[in-house]
């Protein structure tokens, strides 16, 4: 077996010097063949990859014909140095021999896939002794058998790269597709199922630790008169820049949503109730300022009524809405155009303490 893997290597070294030898002549502008004679592609310069293998001749004749084919490439010697240039550099794949001095290369794909988003291929001469199976499963993208082919290194290549650039494609519209799921399309605010889960987790968060937690609750006064009279378009343009007031006058740990229609929320973390009551009258002065010109010559106002409660320890979260709710609509009982705080009734407080 020794004898063997004597013979292999040696194999390896001649065939790598073969290559080595070809590069070289690319280089000097003599072709040996089509096969070979692979153009610089600018394109891909921007795609790293890093090439482990503790035979020299091998790594600078797959960096050299890597490098022929359009891609940025460094070498590496030891699954270690990999490790280190890995921290530093951000490499689209990796190619790694599975014996190295140290660290072997299956365990150092373990590494990769644990703490980097490198893909990896695994280029062994040892087939008898790892399997296609024991690689992918370690998390390989692909498993090649030496001697290798630098044609078929590079397709391999290609296909890896490409099922990367797929695989981010998927992940970008995921992300996208939930993003729309807690989103209003119009607003860009999230929406009111948003809503609900994160006030759930803030009233968990605030039975826990203490921290007072307030809500606001905005609906935008005469709105179906002012659709009505200019048109849905026009009502359009008031949502989303009230929508982008509501942002001003928030802080980073504050959350505004569209609950439906014309009505809004706000949840307000670290917020005791006369603290929400000076949000919400700056975000109804904010409103109250602005102008709108719906049609030529024509001059509107839009004016808001908001409703502002305080969380009690353990109450239901029903409740807490309802009683926002409740809030918002004194305001508009009082005249409109105003802030109303309502915090727990008498009897939900001495039930809190008994």
């Amino acid at each position: 077996i020794a004898f063997l893997d004597i013979l292999i290597n040696e194999i390896n070294k001649i065939r790598a010097l073969f290559y080595q030898i070809i590069s070289n002549n690319v280089n000097r502008g003599t072709s040996p063949g089509p096969r070979h004679s692979l153009p610089m592609a600018k394109k891909n310069s921007n795609i790293h990859i890093l090439i482990v293998d503790d035979d020299l001749s091998i790594r600078n004749t797959m960096q050299e014909y890597i490098r022929n084919a359009g891609y940025a490439s460094l070498t590496a010697s030891t699954a270690e140095e990999a490790l280190d240039l890995l921290k530093k550099n951000k490499f689209a794949v990796v190619v790694t021999d599975i014996r190295l001095p140290g660290m072997g290369g299956l365990e150092l794909t373990k590494v990769i896939k644990q703490d980097n988003g490198a893909d990896v291929i695994v280029v062994t001469g040892y087939s008898d002794d790892y399997s296609y199976e024991e690689a992918i499963n370690v998390g390989a993208s692909d498993f090649v058998i030496k001697p290798v082919r630098l044609e078929e290194l590079l397709l391999r290549l290609r296909r890896v790269l490409k099922e990367r650039q797929l695989g981010m494609e998927r992940t970008r519209m995921m992300e996208k597709l939930q993003k729309l799921a807690i989103t209003d399309g119009l607003t860009k605010l999230y929406n009111s199922r948003s809503f609900y889960t994160q006030l759930e987790l803030e009233v968990d968060r605030f039975n826990r630790y203490k921290h007072p937690l307030s809500l606001l609750l905005l609906d935008i006064d005469n709105f179906k008169e002012y659709n009505d009279s200019f048109g849905h378009l026009e009502g359009d343009k008031v949502l989303v820049r009230f929508s982008q007031i509501i942002k001003d006058c928030l802080r980073a740990n504050d959350s505004a949503y569209r609950y439906g229609g014309e009505e809004f929320t706000v949840i307000l973390p670290e917020t005791t109730g006369a603290e929400a009551k000076t949000v919400a009258q700056r975000i109804r002065a904010s409103l109250e300022a602005e102008k709108y010109t719906p049609v030529p010559g024509k001059v509107a106002r839009i004016t808001i009524s908001i409703g502002v409660t305080q969380c009690y320890p353990k109450e239901e979260l029903s409740t807490f809405i309802r009683r926002a709710d409740k809030a918002m609509y004194l305001s508009k009982q009082n005249g409109r155009n105003r802030v109303s705080v309502l915090l727990a009734e008498p009897h939900v407080k001495s039930k809190l303490k008994a």
